[in-house]
């Protein structure tokens, strides 16, 4: 009766059912992976955020199936503030209520049924069920850690066939937080190939040095599609607006455009409210990003404070994101590790299985973790691993 699309394990693994057992003996446990930004202890102005949600305009509905045009000019606005990107048009710029719902809509755009996607590893495993649904499939290339993260190009050149129509990049990468500094061989990869390029910039504002990184919005070299949103920008994942930017040479942009109204006009998801406000929600980012990203730091010189004091474990570089990328001993698989220190210490890490790492021995954990609890866990789970018992 049902399709194979949806034919998925739906029982938990051994991972979450841990944590469900000890939460349901009334255990609390210090929560070391948090990606939603509204459990992390901040400070929003939640006036000012209301209010702009309770526009009078939003009683009517004139539905645009790119999206309103001042919602469009405020995303365009913010990339020619933050980004110095002065060539985009709100009209090269299709509004969704979600990222993933845009990777959607891309890959409806390029594939047919069975045809390939590149996609990096390690990475956030949310692409292969936006894959799953959309009947294409996913070909791994991997990132290669050497005093910093980089693509493998001869991988991604042994990847490639007849039925790939495009790359996806994470600018910077969730979890291993780098960024893509190899541009032109990317274009020239996508150029060779006839290829697409899917650039995710959620976590693009987020560099741990503050230098801004540039983005690809702008991008003229190849067809080129540029996601973010309010979910990570302003820390705001429940009000749903996101966003793709559609750049590269001029007549295929504009065809993609074209075909890409027709899908979102099929849907029409993004409310009006949201969108109206949008100029307000992404003005929020300027106060918000500070105090994520004072977070971030203040945890990252928490973790090498501490790991300085040991040598079981040593972090990854990491240039921008949430996220850090721990090495640890390889004793056991990821999962048993990850599973024994919500047994023996109650803190929650995410094993790297999760994100694909290439073998055991990783550990990702979240940076915007409320400070004194990052503190807490970290301590508890070094001391795990110095003992072992």
């Amino acid at each position: 009766m049902f399709s194979h699309r949806t034919d998925w394990k739906l029982t938990p693994n051994r991972f979450t059912a841990a944590q469900q057992e000890l939460r349901a003996k009334g255990r609390e446990l210090l929560d070391l992976t948090i990606s939603n930004p509204t459990h992390a202890d901040l400070h929003y102005e939640a006036e000012t955020i209301l209010t702009a949600l309770a526009h009078p305009a939003a009683m009517a509905y004139d539905p645009q199936p790119k999206g309103l045009l001042t919602a469009r000019q405020a995303v365009a606005d913010y990339y020619r503030e933050q980004h110095e990107c002065f060539d985009l048009s709100p009209e090269s710029l299709v509004l969704t209520a979600s990222t993933s719902e845009a990777y959607s809509y891309i890959f409806r755009l390029l594939c047919d049924p069975e045809d390939e996607i590149l996609v990096p590893k390690p990475s956030y495993p949310l692409f292969e069920f936006l894959a799953g649904l959309e009947d294409v499939k996913l070909v791994p290339y991997p990132l290669l850690y050497d005093h910093g993260w980089q693509i493998d190009f001869p991988s991604l050149y042994q990847a490639v066939n007849h039925r790939t129509r495009a790359v996806v990049v994470v600018h910077p990468n969730n979890p291993t937080g780098n960024y893509v500094n190899q541009r032109e061989e990317l274009n020239a990869f996508c150029r060779e190939y006839n290829l697409a390029l899917l650039v995710d910039e959620v976590f693009l504002d987020y560099s741990r040095d503050g230098a801004p990184r540039g983005t690809f919005a702008c991008n003229p070299a190849t067809l080129t599609f540029t996601l973010s949103g309010l979910s990570k920008i302003s820390a705001l994942p429940q009000l749903k607006l996101a966003w793709m930017a559609i750049s590269g040479p001029e007549e295929r942009a504009a065809t993609a455009v074209a075909r890409l109204e027709v899908i979102a006009d099929t849907y029409l998801s993004v409310n009006t409210p949201v969108q109206l406000a949008a100029p307000e929600l992404l003005a929020q980012r300027r106060r918000i990003q500070a105090l994520l990203l004072d977070r971030v730091r203040t945890n990252l010189d928490e973790l090498d404070f501490l790991l300085a004091k040991q040598k079981a474990c040593q972090r990854l570089e990491v240039e921008g994101g949430w996220y850090a990328v721990l090495r640890v001993p390889a004793t056991q698989s990821d999962d048993d590790l990850a599973i024994e220190l919500i047994e023996k210490t109650s803190v929650l890490v995410h094993p790297g299985h999760f994100y694909d790492f290439p073998s055991d021995g990783y550990m990702v954990l979240s940076l915007i973790t409320p400070t004194g609890h990052f503190r807490e866990g970290v301590q508890r789970v070094l001391a795990q691993l110095r003992t072992g018992d």
